[in-house]
């Protein structure tokens, strides 16, 4: 019954919290007298949404599926790094500052040299929300690992455990609260990713058709398309919350939301 009550209050408060976003939308576009083309009222954006449907429909499973193949991708990789980090001292020296130096590049320099050398299809938007997940989560997990309470270490190697034993049943389920941490984080980074891929070269997906919006002024479409976008990065977060609850049961919330 409290969690259920505490889901409907959950719910209760986004619709509040929507009802007065479109409000305060409609009241400074109708106050302002805006042109459509510059900011359209919530209504137009509800009639796009409902005229272009099967185009949204369209381009947003292939940016869904770019988005999800590049944060499992990203995700994986991440892993495989920090146990590599965490595992072998000569590793952590050469690749730690070669990882530190890759986010010095800003993601938006390399994304026409990924679509000179991967081309314009799904594999170039792939690795774009790949490189841009992966520094959180391999972040977030190696700085769980090398954090590992040193009592639980200790008894480990008292019991006989094998350095690979302390590895993967010490040191990474120790690890697993920070890396659900840059899970959360990836999830929200990764379409930014994928959008950006289109934006540089594409011929689907939502960033691509926000672009022909935007050549043909129908500002309408791109609130409608940045809607399904919104829709795509929430659901996707949801999911990995619901993920990281699972992983971690024994870690229990300090907030009531």
């Amino acid at each position: 019954m409290t969690a259920l009550a505490t889901g409907s209050r959950k719910l209760i408060a986004l619709a509040l919290t929507l009802t007065v976003l479109i409000i305060a939308w409609q009241a400074i576009v109708s106050l302002a007298d805006l042109p459509r083309y510059i900011l359209p009222g919530p209504l137009s954006v509800i009639q796009a949404l409902e005229r272009f449907a099967p185009l949204l429909i369209t381009h947003g499973l292939y940016t869904a599926l770019e988005i999800l193949l590049g944060f499992v991708g990203g995700v994986l990789l991440g892993i495989l790094t920090a146990l590599l980090l965490a595992a072998f001292l000569p590793v952590r020296r050469i690749l730690l500052p070669l990882l530190l130096a890759s986010q010095t590049i800003p993601i938006f320099a390399i994304a026409p040299l990924l679509m000179l050398w991967l081309g314009y299809g799904l594999l170039s938007k792939v690795v774009m929300a790949m490189l841009i997940i992966y520094f959180p989560v391999a972040s977030t997990c190696f700085d769980g690992l090398r954090h590992t309470p040193a009592a639980w270490l200790d008894m480990a190697t008292t019991l006989g455990a094998t350095r690979r034993q302390r590895l993967f049943r010490i040191q990474l389920p120790a690890a697993l609260p920070s890396l659900c941490s840059g899970l959360r984080m990836a999830a929200t980074a990764a379409p930014i990713g994928a959008v950006i891929g289109e934006w540089v070269g594409s011929s689907q997906g939502l960033g691509y058709l926000m672009l022909q919006a935007n050549g043909r002024m129908q500002t309408d479409l791109m609130f409608a398309a940045l809607f399904m976008l919104i829709i795509i990065a929430v659901g996707l977060y949801q999911l990995v919350d619901w993920l990281s609850r699972w992983l971690v049961p024994w870690q229990q919330r300090t907030t009531t939301l």
